[in-house]
């Protein structure tokens, strides 16, 4: 059987590369990054572990499977980019590091410590008033995917009441109060304290939060997004903060990315900014979980079974 080059893009350290050489056995492993990544070792590649650009994966002339080391996958699943080859995802990989980031932004709001951080730069000495308890808020988090029951379960272990929101029904995890489709989200929002969104980019979810899903939300509530940026419509979000329709607003993601200098949520007291870092390798763990994912996906498709985390390839 001929020997397949496998090219790793992660920032793996000495025993990533340990787990990795033990699974390629005889197959050849290449290691690089995605800044120095040539289009020549694309080439070589029948195996590709990592985000390379998508016009490389195009061009790639021998790629049989593309393991990508983000969860998101929206820029590489188009049948111009992939064609009929294998893509997988790193979903399960950035659970705890995004769902925990975005719960401190929750909490942050809850207890005003964005408000105090400018009270501080500023030498202010001042009382921000009534602050608001996780214990007895209601939350609704939309897109249970590894995040989102993350978050749910973070959320519901401090006394929140949970409201997951789906795209399709499936067994209710326990630490979730309620279970909803999709479709359903506004009848449920005027109850809601809070509403977090892992929302992925989809034609279906594009500025799914706009003016009619912010005028349907609890006066004073908040409203945070550590899903994707289009899935908002940001002028919409920014006039209902103006005209004080919502609380506040915490977002690690923006439409577009980066967001302007020169836009008004920057200067907005009741805005927390965070500009994309919840995932990544800030966590050190998430780095290992995704070598996991990477070492058991190609495992098994040197053993000639099923890949975990399949992403279909769709045509535009």
């Amino acid at each position: 059987m001929q020997e397949k080059t496998i090219l790793t893009v992660l920032p793996v350290n000495a025993k990533h590369q340990e787990l990795l050489k033990n699974t390629a056995q005889n197959e050849k492993l290449i290691f690089s990054d995605p800044e120095s990544v040539t289009q020549e070792q694309v080439d070589q590649a029948e195996i590709i572990l990592g985000n390379v650009s998508p016009e490389m994966v195009k061009k790639a002339k021998k790629l049989e499977w593309l393991q990508l080391n983000s969860a998101g996958f929206d820029a590489y699943a188009k049948k111009e980019i992939m064609g009929d080859r294998f893509l997988t995802s790193c979903s399960g990989a950035y659970g705890q590091a995004v769902s925990e980031h975005m719960f401190a932004m929750l909490l942050a709001m809850q207890k005003k410590l964005h408000l105090y951080r400018d009270d501080q730069k500023a030498h202010k000495w001042e009382d921000e008033g009534q602050v608001t308890s996780i214990r007895d808020t209601t939350v609704i988090v939309l897109g249970l995917g590894d995040i989102g029951k993350h978050f749910a379960w973070l959320a519901h272990v401090l006394g929140a009441y949970v409201i997951g929101i789906k795209r399709s029904y499936s067994p209710c995890p326990e630490y979730v109060d309620e279970l909803h489709l999709q479709e359903d989200t506004k009848g449920l929002l005027p109850k809601a304290d809070a509403v977090v969104s892992f929302l992925p980019s989809s034609e279906e979810n594009k500025r799914f939060f706009g003016k009619e899903f912010f005028d349907q939300m609890k006066p004073g509530s908040l409203f945070l997004n550590g899903g994707r940026g289009d899935t908002v419509s940001t002028e919409d979000l920014y006039l209902a903060l103006k005209e004080g329709k919502l609380g506040g607003a915490a977002l690690d993601v923006t439409d577009p990315e980066p967001l302007p200098k020169d836009h008004p949520l920057w200067d907005m007291p009741q805005v927390f900014l965070t500009p994309h870092v919840s995932g990544g390798y800030h966590l050190s763990v998430t780095l290992d979980n995704v070598v996991d994912i990477c070492v058991n996906n190609l495992h098994r498709y040197l053993m000639g079974e099923k890949l975990r985390n399949l992403v279909q390839v769709r045509d535009e």
